[in-house]
């Protein structure tokens, strides 16, 4: 099937495929049904995927490779199994017919958009932490680093600042704070060009200056979402440092990733706030999983985090050694060996990607 003219429907309900087939059209992609993709290449092939329950959990059972613009498409309202079904074949959303009409349209447009576009649009992944402290922001940027290319974005405007993280405090560029759009699209070349970049990341960062009990780099979500749609159409990797508490910033970024990462501590503690943090998470994008860091003081092993939190597993770490002292000088720059560089490539892979490190300029993280 050619990816710039099908829309692949895995939909029994005969009255839901003859709503999908009219949206299909009205975005001008052509409809392809079937029980179940005949290959991995038609399945990562369409434009978009549309399952239902029984579908996903049949796609998940075989291990088909999540990809993006994959919707599950219910008669009704999602009940706990059309969610646990959507989280298991990566879906970034359930769409409800007809009442959500246009959200269909609107995400098959895109779809339509993005398969006439000759260069691919790059993966946004979008990092929070279960608890205060979890290692988000050092795992956004790993992730950031460990990918080929990429724009590293802070979505928290309480967490110190990413530049910090990434030792970029010092160079010239733009932040949150100098950062005017208008509205509409943000060309990712200017904005590339415009902004600081350390080790092959640029990187959009916050401020560290308090004006009254407000942050003045508080982020609106529209700019947010402008920066982040930028990045994505540039081809690049996008990775979003999340704040943990729902907001609408916070909401902006993980219902635009096409893969939500929860850091989560492997403690009990963790684990539970995890698993309450988890909940306004999913409801925005079910399309999350749990990255497990240890160390593990009460002995807790990744598949009993999973448990607690009610999430999958993408990948589990090891403490890393010195990232502490690593942060108070100069900033991370991960080892193609560390732990936190094997977690980083994992959660990559599940995109598809193949990132790779400049060995030849590592240094200690």
């Amino acid at each position: 099937m050619d990816t710039a003219e099908g829309v692949l429907a895995l939909v029994e309900d005969p009255t839901l495929n003859s709503h999908v087939e009219r949206v299909a059209a009205a975005a001008g992609l052509r409809m392809v049904r079937t029980d179940d993709p005949s290959s991995r290449r038609v399945w990562t092939g369409a434009a978009a995927v549309l399952v239902d329950g029984a579908a996903a959990r049949r796609c998940a059972a075989r291990g088909l490779p999540r990809r993006s613009r994959v919707l599950l498409i219910s008669a009704e309202a999602p009940g706990a199994d059309d969610w646990e079904a959507a989280v298991a074949v990566g879906a970034q959303q359930i769409v409800t017919l007809p009442a959500e009409d246009r959200d269909l349209m609107a995400a098959l447009s895109d779809a339509a958009e993005a398969a006439r576009d000759p260069r691919r649009r790059g993966p946004i992944v979008a990092v929070l932490a279960g608890r205060g402290g979890g290692g988000a922001s050092v795992f956004a940027t790993a992730v950031a680093q460990s990918a080929t290319e990429s724009l590293l974005i802070d979505g928290d405007p309480w967490g110190g600042g990413l530049d910090l993280v990434l030792g970029s405090e010092t160079e010239p560029g733009l932040r949150w704070p100098d950062l005017s759009l208008a509205g509409g699209r943000v060309g990712y070349a200017a904005l590339r060009d415009a902004l600081p970049r350390r080790h092959g990341v640029a990187v959009l960062s916050g401020s560290r200056v308090l004006s009254g009990d407000r942050s003045s780099n508080d982020i609106d979500p529209a700019p947010l979402g402008a920066v982040i749609d930028a990045g994505s159409r540039g081809g690049v990797t996008v990775v979003c440092d999340v704040a943990r508490r729902p907001g609408a910033a916070a909401e902006t970024a993980v219902a635009a990733a096409d893969l939500v990462v929860l850091v989560t501590p492997a403690d009990l503690r963790s684990c539970a706030a995890s698993a309450a943090t988890a909940q306004w998470v999913t409801a925005a994008n079910p399309n999350t999983g749990v990255v497990v860091r240890g160390p593990a003081p009460g002995g807790l092993r990744p598949a009993d985090v999973a448990r607690i939190v009610g999430l999958p597993v993408l990948t589990a770490m090891r403490p890393q050694p010195g990232i502490e002292s690593a942060l108070e000088r100069g900033g991370l720059r991960v080892r193609s060996r560390s732990p936190l560089a094997r977690a980083a490539r994992e959660v990559l892979s599940v995109l598809g990607l193949n990132p790779h490190l400049d060995r030849t300029a590592e240094t200690a993280a």
